[in-house]
């Protein structure tokens, strides 16, 4: 059985096809690519069967990513985070199978060790030395700690606003890290000049095309830890969007493999009241995303004025009959104290603001109560110490504590 049963690269706009054995960036029309595999080979020789006795890692899927010899895989053990059923948040919403899939586990505590695994493998595999970034903070972070892992340089460039902890990571891994005062878009400014200047292999979001590999993963393993099942809904923070493109593929290949059944769960692009320019688009039922002026929010993983990919999320939500939705800062932060102390659950303000968006859909009865919602926590609460602020009394060794009752 082939490690990989990776094809080619096509363009979704011009349907151009390149070479996955060469560095290849964005297709000549502008647009990102896409991964094809030989799903027809594939569909013969792999079952689900096959899998069961696979490591618990995004790796147990490798032909269905693109690293063609197993030499070149980069691992922390990235992968089949936990599938949590969300009781008592479930039932405070009145949406009983409400479940979170946690990517506040995963090395590096964000999901972005998804994309950070099978990206940095393939740069590798393609003979890469040299890579920058820019990055709201837990892309570059995950990025440097696996190209430090493979021998390969990386340049990361992050608002200076970003976690402090990324740029600590970042700094321990051995990145040369710079900061700029703007936005991610100022910050891929910066990158693209230096990919010009310097003959730097450009990792932005979407400008190589095996970033989005790594995030499908979280597709395949939803479906795999329901039994081969899709639920009904699944809510993502969406900045770049690049794992809700990905989970859509993934869900599309697994149709394609026969692994699961034609039904789609609906997609819905969560974002913030302060950067909303896909739910914008959304509402106005466009193809496309207009740059959002002056963008700002608490959850900054998800704070991305004009995502290159925007096109290809809002024609998943369409195609998925689902939506997009913004939730303010003060209502995701509320949502974060409500599911911490329901569920002991710390998630990310771009977590939280899944579960507020979930909250709001099912108010509005555009999530049923017998749906099967899944929202993605795509990081650990403790990577942003400021969201939670604490107000606790300082004792002295003599002091005893008091404890006020209402009963």
């Amino acid at each position: 059985m082939s490690f990989s049963y990776v094809s080619h690269l096509y363009c979704p706009k011009c349907d151009n096809t390149y070479s996955v054995e060469e560095k290849n960036q964005l297709c000549e029309c502008g647009s990102p690519l896409l991964v094809a595999y030989n799903m027809q080979e594939l569909k013969a020789n792999l079952k689900p069967k096959n899998l069961l006795e696979r490591k618990a890692d995004l790796w147990r899927y490798h032909e269905l990513l693109p690293i063609q010899n197993i030499e070149n895989v980069v691992t922390l053990g990235e992968g089949l985070t936990p599938l949590l059923h969300m009781k008592n948040t479930g039932q405070d919403m009145n949406i009983p199978n409400l479940y979170m899939k946690d990517e506040g586990l995963i090395p590096s505590g964000s999901f972005k060790s998804r994309g950070a695994a099978v990206g940095v493998s393939k740069a590798k595999e393609l003979g890469v030395k040299e890579l920058a970034m820019p990055t709201n903070g837990n892309a570059g972070a995950a990025w440097s700690l696996y190209c430090a892992q493979a021998g390969v340089t990386s340049t990361i460039v992050m608002p200076v606003d970003a976690p402090e902890i990324t740029r600590k990571e970042c700094t321990a891994a051995g990145a040369s890290l710079y900061l700029v005062n703007g936005l991610i878009g100022d910050a891929g400014k910066i990158v693209a000049q230096a990919v010009k200047d310097y003959d730097l292999f450009d990792a932005s979001t979407l400008k190589e095309p095996y970033r989005i590999e790594g995030k499908k993963t979280m597709g395949l393993e939803i479906a795999e830890q329901f039994g081969w099942e899709v639920p009904d809904v699944i809510l993502y923070p969406t900045g770049g969007g690049v794992g809700l493109i990905g989970i859509y593929k993934a869900l599309q290949e697994l149709q394609e493999l026969g692994w699961i059944k034609d039904k789609m769960p609906r997609l819905v692009a969560v974002q913030a009241e302060g950067c909303a320019p896909i739910v914008k688009a959304w509402k106005e039922g466009k193809l496309s995303a207009e740059p959002w002026q002056d963008a700002e929010t608490v959850a900054f993983g998800i704070n991305v004025a004009k995502a290159l990919g925007d096109f290809l999320i809002l024609d998943a939500i369409k195609q998925t009959n689902g939506c997009a939705i913004a939730v303010s800062d003060e209502t995701l932060l509320e949502e974060l104290n409500k599911v911490a102390s329901a569920e002991g659950a710390f998630v990310c303000p771009e977590g939280a603001a899944a579960f507020a968006a979930a909250r709001k859909l099912r108010e509005s009865d555009w999530i049923k109560q017998d749906d099967r919602v899944v929202v993605l926590n795509t990081g650990a609460g403790i990577k942003y110490p400021n969201t939670v602020e604490v107000d606790a009394p300082i004792l002295q060794p003599e002091d005893k504590i008091v404890r006020d009752y209402v009963r």
